[in-house]
């Protein structure tokens, strides 16, 4: 029998660590899809850049993504389907009967039907802590695929981001790439004490620039997005910084299977 639940909630206030949570309790087998969000006046939604959907790949590897393989059958077995929308407001009712009709028509593309419908901010069995009721919010992204960050600058950077520098950022979200293949998620919401830095478990040969999801999203207001592209710019490493990182990772990764 599948399950198929509507998750959503207003930017940052933890969608998609509750999927992966829910995803690792599931003894079956498991699917997830991103769909966009209406704008409200005054209120951006954050660009869909897979970067939830490609966490969520990197932590569970079996996990099959309904945007990327809509034609395929769900595996055999016991099945979840979640599916995560950023919405700003809660519905009038949690029933199937109070989604929005613009998702109601994404959901038609992929002949679905949700059979359960829950909102962070609504439905009590959802953590409140960072359900944020935003009243202006402007959006910026960036997509970075290709690029490999200074480590030293990506963490000048995120700190100045973070803390006003390019506008009051009340959202940031990002997969960013390091000259030794690691690459890493940022996650950080206005209400959070700090940064969210996490490890991706996959980790790609330090021979060239990587060829996986690296976006950044940000929300929040007056911000500049001049300013971001001008510091990002300065930060990421050429061909040839990039060739001399990744020579030492090379030569002691080297000389140690020598030695060992």
């Amino acid at each position: 029998m599948q399950n198929t639940w509507l998750i959503m909630g207003p930017p940052g206030c933890g969608k998609t660590n509750w999927i992966r949570d829910s995803f690792l309790k599931h003894p079956g087998s498991c699917a997830y899809l991103r769909l966009c969000g209406s704008d409200q006046e005054g209120l951006e939604q954050g660009h869909n850049a897979g970067i939830d959907s490609a966490w969520l790949q990197d932590q569970i590897p079996e996990l099959l993504d309904l945007a990327t393989t809509a034609t395929a059958p769900l595996p055999s077995g016991p099945q979840l389907l979640l599916i995560e929308v950023q919405q700003f407001q809660p519905p009038t009712n949690s029933s199937p009967s109070g989604i929005d009709p613009h998702l109601l028509r994404q959901l038609e593309r992929f002949n679905l039907r949700p059979d359960r419908t829950l909102h962070f901010g609504l439905d009590p069995e959802l953590p409140q802590e960072d359900v944020l009721d935003f009243k202006r919010l402007e959006s910026w992204h960036r997509n970075l695929q290709g690029c490999v960050w200074d480590p030293n600058s990506l963490s000048s950077f995120w700190f100045e981001l973070v803390n006003g520098a390019y506008g009051d950022v009340y959202r940031a979200k990002a997969l960013m790439n390091l000259p030794d293949g690691r690459s890493f998620l940022c996650n950080w919401v206005v209400s959070q004490q700090g940064s969210q830095i996490l490890p991706l478990e996959s980790v790609e040969p330090p021979a060239g620039r990587p060829n996986r999801t690296s976006q950044l999203v940000v929300q929040g207001r007056t911000l500049d997005p001049a300013g971001i592209q001008s510091t990002i710019n300065d930060c990421l490493l050429t061909d040839d910084d990039l060739e001399l990182h990744q020579a030492q990772f090379r030569y002691r990764e080297h000389s140690f299977q020598t030695k060992g």
